[in-house]
């Protein structure tokens, strides 16, 4: 599957995407890329890659990954004047963007209903991860559709796991795992406060936890960079910080809901 070349747009070229894009690129796919700002998708030109004017002429390559940053940006590439529904039956629409459960919702049932595919593949990793094609990848969808997918996601990651059938599932997925990130990030901060209070040294105190192997992957990320106070630049922006819970909790609170209705 690693071997299967594959004509591929990509749209959305910010700090995850443009690593994104260029893994695909260095791995042999055929890319056409697409960014708001069009400078942006001028630069991947010299690395080989097609540049077109509109998400729908993107998305005639019957491929289409986007990596945006909210629910308006997905919206506008998707629903908009020139967006990917227009592009006709038969594209598949692979969504890494951190996204609501509802817009998924939505997103599944126009792409449906327009004879296209949808599938979400949510990624784990910051910037620097996604430069290095070491992303891991959360996807959920039709499994022909992963099927067809699997080489992109070979491109961009070091292991994909599949979620299941209902690409709800890699948004929820995703957005438990943010949720623990901004956890992970104010539990820290604490711990170095108290600590602190008493003179210790932050790092000294990121080496004990990370030492002792306390906690995670995230822990060992996010430690040093805190108490290092390395804050720019920022890999991951505090406005899709507080992104990322509104939805994680509008996720859990649909959830209840639910059940309340079920009682």
């Amino acid at each position: 599957m690693k071997d299967a070349m594959m004509d591929v747009a990509f749209l959305g070229l910010g700090q995850m995407g443009s690593g994104m894009a260029s893994q695909l690129i260095e791995a042999g796919h055929q890319v056409t890329v697409w960014n708001r700002n069009a400078a942006k998708a001028r630069a991947f030109a010299q690395q080989g890659a097609k540049t077109v004017q509109s998400p729908e002429d993107a998305a005639r390559t019957g491929i289409a990954m986007t990596m945006l940053a909210n629910d308006d940006a997905v919206e506008a590439v998707v629903f908009g004047e020139s967006g990917i529904l227009s592009a006709g039956r038969d594209v598949l629409h692979i969504s890494c963007s951190t996204i609501s459960v509802e817009l998924t919702k939505r997103l599944v049932e126009a792409h449906h209903r327009a004879g296209q595919r949808f599938v979400s593949a949510q990624v784990l990793g910051r910037p620097d991860v996604s430069a290095a094609g070491k992303l891991s990848v959360l996807a959920a969808g039709a499994s022909a559709d992963l099927d067809t997918a699997q080489p992109l996601f070979d491109a961009i990651g070091s292991g994909t796991f599949r979620i299941g059938d209902d690409p709800v599932m890699a948004v929820a997925v995703k957005l438990a795992a943010n949720f623990g990130i901004t956890a992970i990030i104010e539990m820290l901060s604490e711990q170095f406060r108290i600590a602190g209070a008493h003179g210790v040294e932050p790092s000294q105190m990121a080496q004990v936890l990370i030492g002792t192997d306390f906690g995670n992957r995230m822990i060992r990320s996010y430690g040093p960079m805190i108490a290092g106070q390395q804050f720019e630049p920022a890999g991951f922006p505090m406005r899709l910080g507080r992104k990322d819970v509104g939805l994680a909790l509008a996720a859990g609170e649909g959830e209840r809901h639910g059940r309340r209705r079920l009682a």
